[in-house]
């Protein structure tokens, strides 16, 4: 049985770029700035239908686990249980992890918000070098 791949946090439209800004602007990424910067929120709400003054907002279930509340390697090993790569391509969290947790969290568990659409291919991937490689054997032979 194969496992389904990881969706990538950073591969959804505009978090990349955000990821820029908190790289040039480090006090992007402290928790507390959100306010100072309302393109954080434009883009929770964007991907996930909730800003972070929404998401927390929402009343938790019973039953929920705080994933939201982990920080660093533990909160993306955490996600990547759940199908989501939170990481960048050195394979460390996003420096704007800790405001997209809760929202995801919450939209993954159904809770609040949704998730952002992802078309499923409608036919299987063919390798189409190994049919191209075919044809030519077959043309070789005439």
């Amino acid at each position: 049985m194969t496992q389904a791949p990881l969706r990538r946090l950073i591969d959804l439209h505009g978090v990349d770029d955000l990821e820029l800004k908190a790289l040039m602007k480090p006090r992007y990424a402290d928790p507390d700035a959100r306010d100072e910067f309302p393109e954080i929120d434009a883009l929770t709400l964007a991907l996930f239908g909730l800003t972070g003054d929404a998401a927390e907002a929402v009343e938790l279930p019973g039953d929920w686990d705080d994933i939201h509340r982990l920080e660093g390697a533990d909160l993306a090993e955490a996600f990547e249980a759940l199908g989501w790569d939170v990481t960048d391509k050195r394979r460390k969290p996003l420096r704007l992890l800790p405001h997209y947790a809760l929202p995801l969290a919450l939209a993954m568990r159904g809770v609040a918000g949704e998730l952002p659409f992802h078309a499923e291919p409608d036919h299987p991937t063919t390798d189409w070098g190994s049919s191209l490689a075919a044809d030519a054997a077959r043309f070789r032979k005439r």
